[in-house]
């Protein structure tokens, strides 16, 4: 059982961070329960409060009592908590400690001291359970992001824990994935664990949580029977800042029109590129890409989206081939010059000492109120002068999206811009991409996220095994189709 009791926490930097403000809460054993509610709600510090990163990790003043299977999590030390807790972070980086797969998922069970041949057993288990065979015995840095995550939550299947707590697992994972990820879930269930799920995207865990509790501005709010979560009306969840909870009701919404034909299209010839010692990872002879549009690049995990944005942007220096428009053609060493990228791991490209400098490095000259009008239409304004990496994931994320909006590259590429984003800030992002798609640019995003795609995306471009076809409009018809590759794998 885990009991929060009357619960107050404020981070030693308050200004960046959001904490609890009396937050009671008892979740028996064998519930999942799920948290939600926008972005610096208390979420994620809920979740840090049960597995013990507060006040272990995290430093800041709480009061009121945490208590997991009935001792204080105050009074245990991390590892004594690792054997009851396992934990999946919104980051999946943060937690590997191993270079190859097989390794990361026997590693806690190491740790625990377990005879060689049950840990074997355990890892056989767990990839059976969750689909894992195909990535085990592999460099976990050539995974796609998607797959890190997948080996993130099969590392602390492996142990076993009697409770399981899950900061946004599904946030980089495809709709195949994301099946796999809710029937994990449902297996521990069925093993009588507790799961306690901090999320922004929905739609997945309906039929599985037993429990739903809204946090706002660091209070709980709402405490929910699942049925009665999963009956309330589309105006009601807007109101709540809340992501769909159901990808067949994107169908009713409108899309925004197609680019009118008459501007000229890039075109992408001989487009190949392989890793190291490794097949081709990207095979794409002929490409049309519709100039000032907005191109929702999808795929399930491992399919090159994230090989193709870089070979475009020119990241990757052995990539063959061009991109010409309008007569004129790039290579590989003239595309840094044009195009932008927002990466998947926001952290490899948050360099300086506060936010504001952040977008400031983006422009070719600094303009001070022009970067705080951008900061101010996302919601960082108020955090102009922290630190980037001291920021929540969400808020990370919408830096780095400042930044592509302040570059003013012609060409700018988004690689899951909605990652840990609610309902408002998708909105927001997707509102701005849609802006600078009528002032000329032309915008890709790499995304597993259906709603976005609805709210602001004029193409489609599906790949697979590191091949492309040209977009189709997102028109009816269009919508429909990109639907059904998402719902094609039931989640």
């Amino acid at each position: 059982m885990i009991n929060l009791q009357n619960v107050t926490f404020t981070y030693e930097n308050a200004d960046t961070a959001s904490g609890l403000s009396d937050v009671s809460l008892c979740i028996p054993d064998g519930q999942a329960i799920l948290l939600c509610g926008e972005s610096g709600c208390g979420k994620t510090t809920l979740t840090r409060l049960i597995n013990g990163l507060i006040p272990h990790y995290y430093a800041g003043k709480l009061s009121g009592e945490v208590l997991v299977q009935g001792e204080a999590v105050s009074n245990l030390a991390l590892h004594q908590l690792a054997q009851t807790v396992g934990s999946v972070f919104q980051n999946p980086r943060s937690q590997f400690f191993n270079v190859d797969t097989t390794s990361e998922l026997a590693f806690a069970c190491e740790n625990m001291g377990l005879p060689p041949a049950e840990i074997r057993e355990r890892i056989q288990n767990t990839a059976q359970a969750i689909h894992l065979h195909a990535l085990l015995d592999r460099d976990i840095f050539a995974l796609s992001g998607g797959q890190k995550q997948k080996i993130a939550c099969g590392s602390v299947s492996t142990l076993e824990p009697l409770i399981y707590v899950l900061d946004e697992p599904s946030s980089n994972l495809d709709h195949a994935s994301i099946r796999d990820l809710r029937a994990m879930i449902a297996h521990w269930k069925a093993q009588g664990r507790t799961v306690v799920i901090a999320e922004h995207r929905l739609h997945y865990l309906y039929g599985i949580v037993d429990r739903v509790c809204y946090l706002q501005d660091g209070r709980l709010t709402h405490d929910m029977a699942a049925d009665d979560f999963f009956s309330l009306s589309a105006e009601a969840r807007q109101r709540m800042g809340l992501r769909t909870l159901s990808i067949e009701a994107l169908l009713e919404q409108g899309v925004p029109s197609p680019t009118l034909p008459g501007l000229a299209p890039y075109r992408l010839d001989r487009f190949d590129f392989a890793y190291p010692h490794c097949p081709k990872a990207l095979n794409i002879p002929l490409l049309h890409l519709p100039a000032e549009s907005i191109v929702a690049i999808t795929g399930l995990n491992g399919a090159g989206k994230t090989t193709f944005a870089r070979c475009l942007c020119g990241l990757e220096k052995r990539c063959a081939g061009v991109i010409c428009r309008d007569g004129t053609c790039q290579r590989c060493r003239d595309r840094n010059r044009s195009c932008f990228m927002v990466m998947q791991d926001i952290n490899h490209q948050l360099f300086t000492e506060s936010v504001l400098d952040e977008v400031l490095l983006s422009m070719d000259q600094e303009d001070v109120p022009a970067a705080e009008q951008i900061l101010d239409s996302l919601d960082l304004l108020m955090v102009k002068d922290a630190h980037p990496m001291s920021l929540s994931g969400g808020q990370k994320q919408r830096v780095a999206i400042a930044t592509a909006i302040a570059s003013n590259r012609t060409l700018i590429v988004l690689d899951e811009p909605t990652s840990g984003l609610d309902y408002r800030h998708m909105q927001q992002v997707a509102s701005l991409l849609q802006s600078l798609a009528k002032k000329g640019r032309t915008l890709l995003v790499i995304t597993h996220d259906p709603e976005l795609i609805v709210s602001c995306c004029t193409h489609v471009m599906p790949m697979e095994g590191g091949r492309a076809t040209d977009p189709y409009p997102l028109d009816k018809a269009g919508l429909a189709r990109m639907l059904s590759f998402f719902t094609a794998i039931g989640t």
